[in-house]
């Protein structure tokens, strides 16, 4: 952890750096709130303990300017002052430690922060963690389809804005109901496993993938236009042809794939991310129509 020590009497910073020293963490100090503004700005402090009382930090309001620019991981404040604190809280302050003060006092006060902060990261990564689960699907780790929505949303905007072309897949398994009802839902699983890791491999690295319902996948590609969308289709179709995926006492599974694309030369300011899926899903069902295991193309 990252603390930074404003003090500027140097007394006084001698029994601070005392206290800190062995518990593992990086300190820095700072004789002024300038200084002290500085290494806030270059970012990763996560403590900071402010003598009020030697330094200009209440003259320049400088505790209340860092609370107005806090980021995501918020900074631990805990101020020594002289001020009498029964009076009640000082503004943007998380702890305050009285003049004179004991240093056992002192460490205590540091352990209690210490505790605090680390509570607070837990807290913060458990926040993303629920995040990304709430965005992603755990059987593919694509997007889900909310999320799909306002990443493809914002693809179709930055065309619009370079005025790039888009196209829109939609893939669908022509046989994933029989193969659930055969062979149960852990083959179902593997199957759309496979076809997740198949679109990943003939897919580019960047293009915006989601997992739309059950078996059917949407993949957004900006600057990709009718026939290019078409080959990244049947790179797909002809992928998951060759994947072999084994189900006990039976020959590996035969999984087809239908791919809808709907493509857009030229994007307007009014057009919307929604009816191009539906435009791609309902191509989907004309592949489907047409025997399935292949791919059907509108322009839009």
């Amino acid at each position: 952890m990252n603390i930074l020590v404003l003090e500027a009497n140097s007394r006084e910073l001698a029994v601070i750096q005392k206290v800190l020293e062995g518990r593992r963490n990086s300190i820095s100090f700072a004789a002024s709130s300038a200084q002290a503004w500085s290494a806030v700005q270059a970012g990763g402090v996560r403590f900071m303990i402010v003598n009020e009382d030697t330094t200009d930090a209440g003259a320049s309001r400088f505790i209340q300017h860092v609370r107005d620019a806090q980021s995501e991981d918020p900074i631990y404040i805990l101020l020594i002052t002289s001020r009498n604190v029964e009076d009640g809280p000082i503004q943007g302050v998380d702890d305050t430690l009285r003049l004179p003060y004991q240093t056992s006092e002192l460490k205590n006060r540091i352990s209690v922060a210490e505790r605090i902060i680390s509570l607070t990261s837990s807290l913060v990564a458990a926040r993303e963690e629920l995040e990304a689960q709430a965005a992603f699907d755990p059987l593919t780790s694509y997007m889900n389809r909310a999320a799909f929505l306002r990443q493809a949303a914002g693809e179709l905007e930055r065309s619009r804005r370079d005025s790039l072309p888009l196209s829109l897949i939609a893939l669908d398994i022509d046989n994933f109901k029989e193969i659930n009802n055969k062979f149960g839902r852990k083959a179902g699983d593997e199957v759309l496993k496979a076809l997740a890791n198949t679109i990943r491999e003939k897919s580019r690295p960047y293009d915006c993938i989601g997992r739309w319902d059950g078996d059917e996948f949407l993949l957004a590609l900006p600057g990709v236009i009718g026939a290019d969308a078409e080959k990244i289709s049947e790179r797909i179709i002809f992928g998951i042809r060759g994947a072999r995926i084994e189900v006990p006492n039976e020959p590996p599974l035969n999984v087809k794939v239908s791919a809808g694309v709907a493509s857009l030369m030229r994007i307007t300011s009014t057009t919307e991310i929604e009816p191009i899926i539906l435009q791609a899903r309902g191509a989907v069902t004309r592949a489907k129509e047409a025997g399935g295991s292949q791919v059907f193309l509108v322009f839009l």
